[in-house]
């Protein structure tokens, strides 16, 4: 006997995939504020509120991705030093408080001295373990270069903690539409390896825009 047709999922779902990404547009229309650093565990805001966290190596463009994503200029520093930001830092979204995107400390710096490389670690693994609001981590992925060894450790560190994330390729723009094909696969190809990773890769440029109204879909899919 035939079975009945099953529903289209969300993502191959033309209307419901549209109205997903007019929802993202709406969260992060209002208002988005930066409430505070958090240098260690003791300095993080009360867990009153989902939280989704952005990590990726020094340099790979999270600072310009998250002001994108919110739509300001100025939301996240950006700096023209890779590993500046060695802190936690927290901006609340939405009025009444919807959820705080947290951005992590970017990693893999070179020249980072190793005390503050150790720091880097048990700041972000702590964090990772404990905090029972976070709902997902986005890991950036330049696309000129792809995955590398220091990022498969970050990925390790999430499957250990148990804590969902998704790959994001940053820097779309930069590289040819094949070599983009390429990555992306390739990328997808490292996410099956990790039982913690969404299967699904989203490509970006916050210059041009591309792939920032999939990625703030995907932000309200996991506080959802």
């Amino acid at each position: 006997m035939p079975q009945p047709a099953s529903t289209p999922a969300p993502d191959h779902d033309p209307a419901a995939a549209a109205a997903r990404i007019e929802a993202g547009r709406r969260l992060f229309a209002g208002r988005i504020d930066f409430l505070k650093s958090a240098p260690a565990l003791q300095f993080l805001p009360a867990p009153d509120a989902p939280e989704v966290a952005f990590a990726g190596r020094s340099n790979v463009g999270k600072s310009s991705l998250l002001n994108a994503l919110a739509g300001r200029k100025a939301l996240a520093r950006t700096s023209v030093t890779p590993g500046r930001t060695q802190e936690l830092n927290f901006f609340d979204v939405g009025a009444p408080l919807a959820f705080r995107l947290v951005d992590m400390p970017g990693y893999g710096f070179a020249k980072a001295p190793k005390d503050m490389v150790k720091k880097w670690r048990f700041l972000v693994n702590d964090y990772l373990r404990g905090r029972q609001v976070l709902k997902r981590a986005l890991v950036l992925i330049d696309s000129r270069h792809g995955i590398k060894d220091v990022d498969r450790e970050v990925l390790e560190m999430l499957d250990k903690a148990a804590v969902g994330y998704r790959l994001v390729l940053t820097k779309a723009d930069k590289v040819k539409a094949t070599d983009l094909a390429a990555v992306t696969q390739a990328t997808a190809d490292e996410a099956r390896k990790h039982p913690a990773a969404h299967p699904e890769i989203i490509a970006t440029s916050s210059e041009l825009g591309m792939g920032i109204p999939e990625l703030r879909a995907a932000v309200l899919d996991a506080i959802s």
